[in-house]
């Protein structure tokens, strides 16, 4: 039984994620968009490290998306 109240996947901690058509299949060549669900903010990645930068960043400003480059 989970006593927490809070949602274990949280709306605000959604996005979708769209691969560009010519991502490949490896760290450097992996490109696309992600979307924040609840503000429709979108980010372009070019790269693996840089989707995974993208998502950590946002990991830092719980409450909203953060602006470009800031946490």
């Amino acid at each position: 039984m989970n006593l927490d109240a809070r949602a274990t996947y949280p709306v605000g901690r959604s996005y979708v994620l769209k691969l560009h058509r010519d991502a490949a299949a490896s760290p450097t060549g992996l490109a696309g968009r992600i979307e924040h669900l609840a503000s429709g903010l979108t980010r372009e990645f070019d790269s693996g490290p840089e989707l995974l930068a993208l998502l950590a960043a946002e990991l830092e400003c719980p409450q909203a998306p953060c602006e470009a480059g800031q946490p």
